[in-house]
């Protein structure tokens, strides 16, 4: 059984900083990927980013340059530091872990979720003006 908990969010103003933490564990957990989610109420879910076991990230176009997505192996633990938050980003943030799909003669992580096998129960950031 595969387990991933959340931690690190909360209520940050406007251009702060959080940094959510995602502990897995389970036997023989080795994904090939990882990656963080989120969803405002009443809007769809969106992949915030994602790594593979290699360290090759991908950021949603919304986050690029503001968040950064990392992960200890020996700790089986990945991390999303977000800074320059801004209020469209809050949102339930749920870290999932997964496989990688074959996409233009190579293999990758993608940000729909479709490929992630296994779910947080999420954790809530909420960002005040």
């Amino acid at each position: 059984q595969v387990q991933l908990v959340e931690s690190g969010g909360g209520s940050v103003q406007s251009g702060g900083s959080l940094r959510l933490s995602c502990a897995a564990s389970g036997h023989t957990f080795s994904p090939h990927c990882m990656g963080w989610f989120r969803q405002a109420p009443g809007k769809e879910r969106e992949g915030v980013a994602v790594i593979d076991s290699d360290g090759s990230t991908s950021y949603a176009d919304s986050v690029k340059g503001r968040f950064t997505i990392s992960q200890d192996n020996a700790k089986n633990t990945q991390y999303l530091q977000m800074n320059s938050l801004k209020p469209e980003g809050a949102a339930m943030y749920y870290c999932a872990a997964g496989r990688s799909g074959y996409y233009s003669g190579g293999y990758y992580c993608v940000r729909d979720g479709s490929l992630m096998d296994y779910w947080g129960k999420g954790d809530l950031v909420t960002i005040s003006s």
